[in-house]
């Protein structure tokens, strides 16, 4: 058995880290921050819980899995409860409609009712796409190590599978080939955002999130989705995974072609067989392997290409409840007038939005809350990376333009319907600038690497690195961002592992 070093605490980290101890291997986990979890984090901040990462887990059985075979059921650890309404979708014209968890059929009567039967069915269609895309993709490229594009050659349905799948097709052109609702296409489109990407660009497939966020469903995880992390990180130390907080890497020691061990901030010089690194890729390429290696161009050469997801505005609300205001659900989007105007803001002129959509997690969990009258909302909109640079994001430095930006939402939430301004109890906001700060995300990404564009998937790091013993897990790293793919990609490095 090798003796693993894993590099980040995150939600890859552990994960890998137990299946590993699981299976043998003696593993320990160096993280730089006091805490585990990563972007999955559930904080409380005076009086309220809040998700300040991921708000909702979709697609459970990667985590169902994670749990069962290294030890015991997700229902011992945990408690998930479905989240219905999985979503509450309003529009600027005053339309609204509430998605059903886990059935299509409520659904589609939702649609028919609220935009009419041809909206109905031209929704039925595009989630028989989806599901066609998911069944397609799953096996061999979501839950397989991606090797190369002649990997996937091997497939024995490729050719059917590519018509199904439509690489050179973006999402937005996707949708509006199918449905000419304007409202199915926002909702659509932010899907793409689900990757950190601009719909225009990212590929087609991305539709697939639709099915597997119905089929799956939305969930909640009572006392927080950040209790995921703690439950992880809770099994990876029972079956002996040592971890070291507050012990940054700065560099992996290696002979030019294969790791021989990491070297800590403190200069301490750890050695080990294998090394997992569950941090941003470019920052593991460019930085903790600072030397230019012949072995790593190509890998480099990749990442640099990719575009960096998008970031994240955050505003964490402590709200007295008040039974005469309207009902928020537990998810609400507030989508703007101009959804394009939003992408071209991020992606192109590279500012914050002017006339942002509106994510709006409003949890009924009284675990969350030492008040029980009054309740925690996390408010996000999508922003552009954190930089100095105008021509790669926005300066987010600047705390008084924190403060107006804050205010000018929480002005478009109250004009939409939900007066909250005379209940607020407290304030906070987390910029771009903050998340690169606290958890080593370049410019605050969110999700790694984007979606946008059909050669991004062989864009971004593969799991098993040219530089022998290395492997790369999480967001940046196949197959993607988010609690699933990121659940995936540690057990295909941890696969990838038993085979090396």
């Amino acid at each position: 058995m090798s003796h693993v070093l894993v590099i980040g605490a995150g939600i890859g980290g552990m994960t890998t880290a137990a299946r590993l101890a699981k299976a043998g291997h003696v593993v320990e986990i160096f993280e730089s921050a006091e805490y585990v979890g990563g972007k999955c984090r559930t904080e409380w901040i005076g009086k309220f819980a809040y998700d300040t990462g991921p708000t909702l887990l979709t697609l459970p059985a990667v985590y169902r899995d994670f749990f069962s075979s290294t030890g015991a059921p997700i229902e011992e650890v945990l408690e998930l409860v479905p989240v219905d309404p999985s979503f509450d979708y309003r529009f600027v014209n005053g339309d609204s409609i509430e998605f059903a968890n886990l059935s299509r059929l409520r659904t589609l009567q939702s649609i028919s009712d609220k935009f009419g039967g041809s909206s109905a069915d031209e929704w039925n269609d595009l989630m028989l796409r989806s599901q066609a895309m998911w069944d397609a993709s799953r096996q061999p490229f979501v839950e397989s190590e991606l090797v190369s594009i002649g990997s996937l050659a091997k497939t024995p349905s490729l050719l059917k599978n590519l018509r199904t799948i439509a690489p050179w097709q973006s999402l937005r052109s996707l949708v509006t080939n199918t449905s000419k609702d304007s409202r199915l296409q926002f909702i659509v489109d932010r899907y793409a955002t689900y990757s950190g990407s601009d719909p225009r660009k990212a590929p087609a497939v991305l539709l697939s999130i639709a099915y597997v966020e119905e089929a799956f469903g939305a969930w909640h995880i009572k006392g927080g989705v950040g209790q995921l992390a703690l439950a992880i990180r809770d099994r990876a130390l029972q079956l002996g995974v040592k971890i070291h907080l507050g012990m940054p890497v700065d560099s992996i020691i290696h002979d030019q072609h294969k790791v021989l061990g990491l070297r800590l901030k403190n200069e301490t010089a750890i050695k080990g067989d294998l090394i997992v690194a569950n941090a941003d890729a470019s920052l593991v390429y460019t930085s903790l392997v600072s030397e230019d290696l012949p072995v790593l161009r190509k890998a480099r050469k990749a990442i640099s290409k990719a575009d960096p997801s998008l970031s994240g505005f955050s505003i964490f609300l402590g709200l007295r409840k008040d039974s005469t205001s309207p009902k928020m659900q537990h998810h609400t989007i507030l989508f703007p007038e101009n959804y394009d105007a939003e992408f071209d803001s991020i992606f192109t002129k590279r500012c914050p939005v002017p006339d942002p959509a509106i994510y709006i997690c409003a949890p009924s969990d009284p675990l969350m809350s030492i008040d029980s009258e009054a309740e925690g909302w996390s408010i996000l909109v999508n922003a552009p990376p954190h930089s100095k640079n105008p021509d790669r994001g926005w300066d987010w430095e600047d705390p008084e333009f924190a403060r107006s930006y804050s205010e000018k939402i929480i002005d478009t939430i109250e004009a939409r319907g939900f007066p909250i301004r005379d209940r607020i109890l407290s304030i906070h906001m987390r910029t771009p600038a903050d998340i690169e700060r606290e958890v080593s995300a370049p410019g605050g990404s969110i999700y790694g690497t984007s979606s946008n564009g059909a050669r991004s998937a062989f864009l971004r790091a593969k799991n098993r690195s040219p530089l022998q013993g290395l492997f790369c897990v999480g967001g940046s790293a196949h197959p993607g961002g988010g609690l699933p793919l990121v659940g995936i990609s540690a057990d295909i490095v941890s696969r990838a592992i038993g085979k090396a």
